[in-house]
């Protein structure tokens, strides 16, 4: 039987503070009521302050196991509950849950700095640290020692005082507005809707763009078609409406996110941040807050970034030029007679030029590419790379109906993990792609407990003609986040703390970007592609076609990637806090790298989730490194065969399995035997020959 969020009628039983009986320990999604996770959360807190104190009354010596062993294991109710909870609020949220969410923020944060300024556990930890060269570690222990004083030193741990309580206060405050950014983004994102009534205006739009936007109106039992900033709904009109006013009237809509004159507007949420993310940097003896951030990534400091992102800049900004001014000399030639030629211009143009030149229709590519066969091809992929093998099965509690659930097992089929699937957009859901785990691996008194990992996308909805045929860049996508679930699922760690993407932020995108390459190549291509109506395989023809137009605008897409590692720079290098407009701020860094012309009451900034809401702030480039690094490793796989046995078991027992158990330089030689430098990417890009 299969199972779905429904209605439930006892809330009163609290499943998130129980023991799951259930296959694999999976969550029992029905039975949790959003009133259930306030209270988890409290529970979960008082526990993990409990196991902390039990650390700290422990009248033995301070060992690595009475301490640094037991610190890992500490905590592990809450990251239950909000494996659970996080999850749910970016793949089905409600405002209610929302609501939790910022409710729940400063308990987290108290928590948080309950243990990192925690002077006795700190004591503690200080006195183990200083024995690490007499406790005959091995590599995972040393790297788990290491990692955690570091932590507990970059989190404030030396700090005494009013410097202590200030830095308490700013972190409190810095959880509050990253969730207040994500709900303006998401609130303004899922607000817009462009209701059409006349078919005219849709003019040039495909079958299956008018056909979705037919259902999506019906479901708002609207008459005619309904359009929204959801990326397939989006891209269909940039790409496809003749009707340039409804083009324009798209992009401005989805360049206003959370810039608008309303109590969603999100710039002075980007100015407090920036001001208290340098302040936090100041408390911990940093200059700037990139110079915090990447004291603990490869990189290593601002110097670096800056100049990695200058050289790919200045290898492709001559080529962006060219490209643009190609796309608009087309436009005129194609009977554009504007003034100016537009960003929302520049989408239609560039796609109607990449089928002429190329011979290539994005539409009939999309019909050798039905999401069920994608899907086939990607578990046949990790099949024949590493002897993975994937089970649909039905008798696991999922959170809503589109998620579908499998059984992973390996070559020798024992039990990996279990693997979440949800591919389409709704009002519930954040836009993006992103892969996640609900449960992660480590080892607890000998037991290997294996992952639940979910990877999320927004893909078209079947309709009730077609099935959900994607892109060559949506398979690229799928390729990507599946890549993350890989590195998670095959984690071989014994702590939660740096087992699966638990590495270096300029290291973790590795494992998805290298699986991207397989897109381009026929002999993969080969293994599932086919038309959805006649079962025909993909013909040769149609593939050199893809691999031939892989390039296109491949500088201008360098440039787009490499301005946003720059504004992210930027807005974390600062030495005062922001004064200016965002906008302005924006523009002075963008200025230098864009080519087509700014949009009006537009700002990229108030809907940049990842350094504001995620992750990525001051670490934005490492989308870009990982590109490095991953081009350079795939021309391993080119020059011994892309499905080379020996090639993928070094790469999964080299990099997949090890977590952040050792440092990702020392992983990467270790499967590649040298160091990575942009030579192979600009080749796969088609800037040096």
């Amino acid at each position: 039987m299969t199972y779905f969020i429904l209605p439930v009628l006892n809330c009163k039983n609290n499943p998130l503070l129980e023991n799951w009986n259930t296959i694999y320990e999976t969550i029992p999604f029905s039975k949790i009521c959003n009133n259930h996770y306030e209270e988890a959360f409290i529970k979960a807190i008082e526990e993990g302050k409990k196991e902390i104190n039990s650390i700290i009354e422990n009248t033995e010596i301070p060992s690595f196991e009475n301490t640094i062993e037991a610190l890992d294991k500490s905590g592990s109710l809450l990251s239950k509950v909000a494996g659970v909870f996080f999850n749910i609020k970016a793949a089905n949220s409600d405002d209610e849950i929302q609501e939790i969410a910022i409710k729940v923020s400063p308990l987290l944060s108290e928590y948080s700095n309950y243990i990192s300024l925690n002077d006795e556990l700190f004591k503690k930890i200080k006195l183990v640290y200083n024995q690490k060269e007499t406790l005959n570690l091995n590599t995972e222990e040393t790297s788990l020692l290491e990692d955690t004083y570091k932590g507990f030193v970059r989190s404030g741990a030396n700090l005494e005082g009013k410097a202590k309580e200030r830095y308490k206060e700013i972190s409190t405050r810095l959880s509050e507005l990253a969730l207040k950014f994500e709900a303006n983004e998401l609130k303004e994102t899922h607000d817009f809707k462009l209701h059409i009534t006349n078919i005219e205006d849709l003019k040039g739009l495909t079958d299956s763009a008018i056909e979705a936007a037919q259902m999506a109106a019906q479901e708002e039992k609207l008459e005619g078609y309904l359009f929204t900033l959801e990326f397939p709904s989006y891209i269909a009109i940039m790409r496809y409406a003749e009707n340039r006013s409804l083009r324009e009237q798209m992009a401005k809509a989805r360049g206003s996110i959370a810039f608008k004159n309303n109590e969603y507007n999100n710039t002075n949420i980007i100015k407090e941040t920036t001001s208290l993310r340098l302040e936090k940097a100041n408390l911990l003896g940093f200059e700037t807050y990139a110079d915090f951030i990447l004291d603990n990534r490869m990189a290593k400091d601002a110097k670096t970034v800056n100049k990695f992102l200058d050289d790919l800049y200045t290898a492709s900004h001559k080529y962006t030029i060219d490209e643009v001014k190609e796309v608009e000399d087309y436009a005129r030639n194609n009977g554009f007679k504007e003034d100016i030629f537009q960003s929302w211009d520049f989408a239609f143009y560039s796609r109607k030029l990449k089928e002429e030149k190329y011979k290539l229709d994005d539409e009939e590519v999309k019909q050798y590419f039905p999401l069920n066969k994608v899907q086939e091809g990607v578990f046949g992929l990790a099949n024949k790379l590493y002897g993975l093998k994937f089970k649909e099965v039905h008798n696991i509690d999922k959170y809503h109906k589109d998620v579908q659930t499998y059984e992973v097992r390996d070559e020798s089929n024992n039990f990996l993990s279990i693997l979440y699937t949800d591919f389409f957009p709704r009002p519930s859901k954040q836009s993006g792609a992103w892969m996640n785990d609900f449960r992660e691996q480590k080892v607890i008194n000998g037991e290997d407990i294996r992952p639940h990992i979910t990877i999320v996308m927004n893909f078209n909805k079947p309709t009730t003609t077609k099935p959900s045929l994607l892109t060559i860049g949506e398979v690229t996508t799928f390729l990507h986040e599946f890549g993350h679930s890989l590195h998670g699922m095959l984690s071989k760690c014994k702590y939660s703390s740096l087992s699966g993407t638990s590495v270096m932020r300029d290291f973790v995108e590795l494992p998805s970007q290298i699986h991207e390459n397989w897109a381009m190549e026929k002999e993969w291509l080969d293994t599932f592609a086919e038309h959805y109506k006649t079962g025909e395989n993909i013909p040769n023809e149609l593939i050199d076609k893809i691999k031939k137009s892989d390039n296109f605008l491949a500088a201008y897409n360098n440039d787009r990637q490499v301005s946003f590692g720059l504004i992210d720079m930027a807005y974390h290098s600062i030495k005062k806090p922001i004064q200016s407009e965002i906008i302005d701020f924006e523009k002075n860094v963008f200025n230098k790298i864009n080519v087509l012309p700014h949009i009006e009451g537009s700002c990229f900034s108030t809907a940049f989730g990842h350094i504001f809401a995620g992750g990525y702030a001051a670490g934005y480039y490492g989308y870009k490194w990982a590109e490095v690094l991953d081009a350079d490793a795939f021309s391993l796989f080119k020059e011994n065969g892309i499905f080379d046995k020996a090639t993928a078991k070094s790469f999964k027992e080299n990099i997949l399995e090890r977590g952040g158990t050792e440092h990702p330089m020392d992983l990467y030689l270790r499967f590649r035997g040298k160091e990575p430098n942009n030579q192979a990417l600009l080749r796969r890009m088609g800037l040096i020959k």
